[in-house]
């Protein structure tokens, strides 16, 4: 067969061939930053070992089996990918672009998950997986980055209401250290005494009556958060 017509014949069968349904996954975690050691959001990326996009890095992720939901194939690829299951995984939007992949058409159903510094220190790393500041990505394979962006604004936007600041924190944390969430997700600084004020009369954040240990310093209070975390209002709107 002439190399040419078989090359046409299969773009025309990708063609006409259903959309291949994928599932990907934003996780977001607070890791020092490497230059000043104050916390800052990280993602695990995976390098791609085959094309289309071979070695470039992508978002955990992969296709959607027969036999699960969608939850469920999101929990599995980032075991397979990253070794994590995180507590928290959320759906956070469907992205089907007509020309999203090279090969053939593909839905994404793109999953958010945000882990705590203990469940983060658990991630798989190796070659191929590694963790990488979310506002310094570099090109990432497919659309990712325009996800990546996504996940950030919805981020965001879900910090001015609601308790998502205690999913990146452990069971007990002090009042500075929920103030970092704050800046590494806002990427800007937040005046300390009326955060501090704003935080303490908020009815779910509790005393411990413990302390921080470990530091050169009077050590600060022990918090924790009493209610649901949770993520606020869904908002769906396009990107």
């Amino acid at each position: 067969m002439n190399t040419v017509y078989a090359t046409s014949a299969n773009v025309a069968e990708r063609r006409l061939a259903p959309p291949s349904l994928a599932i990907s996954t934003v996780i977001f975690a607070l890791r020092p930053s490497e230059s000043s050691g104050r916390p800052t959001l990280w993602l695990p990326l995976v390098r791609r070992i085959r094309e289309p996009f071979k070695d470039m890095w992508a978002l955990p992720g992969g296709p959607l089996q027969h036999d699960e939901s969608l939850q469920d194939a999101a929990s599995r690829n980032l075991r397979e990918t990253t070794g994590l299951a995180p507590q928290y995984l959320e759906q956070l939007y469907a992205f089907g672009g007509l020309h999203r992949s090279p090969a053939q058409r593909v839905v994404s159903i793109v999953y958010w998950a945000l882990v705590q510094p203990t469940e983060a220190a658990l991630a798989d790393e190796s070659e191929n997986v590694r963790w990488f500041r979310a506002d310094r990505l570099a090109e990432l394979a497919f659309d990712h980055n325009a996800i990546v962006d996504y996940a950030l604004w919805r981020l965001r936007n879900k910090m001015a209401y609601g308790s998502i600041a205690y999913h990146l924190l452990g069971e007990f944390f002090t009042l500075a250290q929920v103030r970092e969430v704050y800046e590494a997700v806002l990427d800007r600084q937040l005046d300390p005494a009326n955060f501090r004020r704003q935080i303490k009369g908020t009815p779910e954040i509790e005393e411990t009556g413990e302390y921080l240990q470990g530091g050169k310093h009077r050590p600060p209070r022990l918090y924790r958060f009493t209610g649901t975390p949770g993520l606020g209002p869904d908002n769906r709107s396009t990107p």
